[in-house]
């Protein structure tokens, strides 16, 4: 077993292709070890070099409430008025903190996502 660090993209390709390789090795042998440190060193790089930012708070209210099945009146028992719910969604007004607390207990969406600026 000889690994090294992930510094481009060729030793990139590498590792996956050796990931590949050893994919099915089973824990607790040399090869499920080789395995489980690529894993950590893939994970690593790809985390670096390939950022995913965080969605925006309103399409992230949005794709919750199609993974829900809700409609917007679903919606209004949780923050409010149906109006106010299409504003929202239409980001013609901005969420509250009491909205943000609300989605976040009953949508199960990160604070983090509701509070950024949109």
């Amino acid at each position: 077993m000889k690994i090294l660090p992930i510094r481009n993209e060729n030793d990139y390709q590498k590792a996956i292709n050796r990931l590949e390789d050893i994919f099915d090795a089973k824990k607790g042998t040399e090869e499920g070890d080789e395995l489980e440190i690529l894993s950590i060193l893939i994970d690593r790089y790809e985390n670096e070099q390939f950022p995913i930012g965080m969605p925006d708070p309103i399409e992230a209210i949005k794709f919750r409430m199609e993974q829900l099945g809700m409609k917007q009146k679903d919606l209004a028992e949780v923050v409010g008025f149906k109006s106010r719910v299409s504003e929202i969604l239409n980001k013609k007004r901005k969420l509250t903190l009491d909205m943000i607390r609300k989605l976040n207990t009953t949508l199960h969406i990160p604070t983090e996502v509701l509070i950024q600026d949109y």
